[in-house]
């Protein structure tokens, strides 16, 4: 059998921007007028890198390891979850080798916050922030992020043995 050298994930999440909710990307707040809607804290950032590092294990998708129809994960912060995806990449004797995502969001504008939220998701991750890159991008007013209706995340990684 031959030992593969790496794996590549990709993850992709929406959720609805809403007023009463808290904006929260990357396990960073965000002040804004409106939040995302979701069971949990409905971070799309954090829950598209999770659903890339389940992809990369072929483990599946975030729904199949934390549903929605399990109290336990009811306004759960999404780090924590991101924390037990962590302990199974490390179980199976890989880490994160490069992070790169993807924020797409007419408004807010979320430049100033990138750095802050890579810095969150490598300490969660535990690798050098040098490998997580989190980038944002408008629809230029196209599409439900356009009209300001919820904010999208795409995410890759790639896993190596450690």
């Amino acid at each position: 059998m031959v030992e593969e050298l790496f794996r590549i994930g990709f993850g992709y999440d929406v959720h609805s921007l809403v007023e009463g909710r808290p904006l929260i990307l990357g396990g960073v707040k965000i002040p804004y007028v409106k939040g995302l809607l979701g069971y949990s804290d409905a971070d799309v950032l954090t829950h598209a890198v999770i659903d890339a590092i389940l992809g990369a294990l072929g483990k599946g998708d975030i729904g199949r390891h934390f549903p929605d129809s399990d109290p336990a994960y009811k306004g759960v912060d999404s780090l924590c979850l991101l924390e037990k995806v962590v302990k199974i990449l490390h179980d199976e004797k890989l880490k994160v080798n490069n992070l790169d995502a993807t924020l797409v969001a007419q408004k807010p504008k979320l430049t100033t916050y990138l750095n802050d939220m890579e810095d969150r998701l490598s300490d969660i991750l535990e690798v050098d922030p040098r490998v997580v890159n989190i980038k944002a991008s408008t629809t230029e007013g196209l599409g439900f992020c356009g009209r300001e209706e919820g904010l999208a995340a795409y995410a890759v990684v790639t896993l190596t043995r450690t």
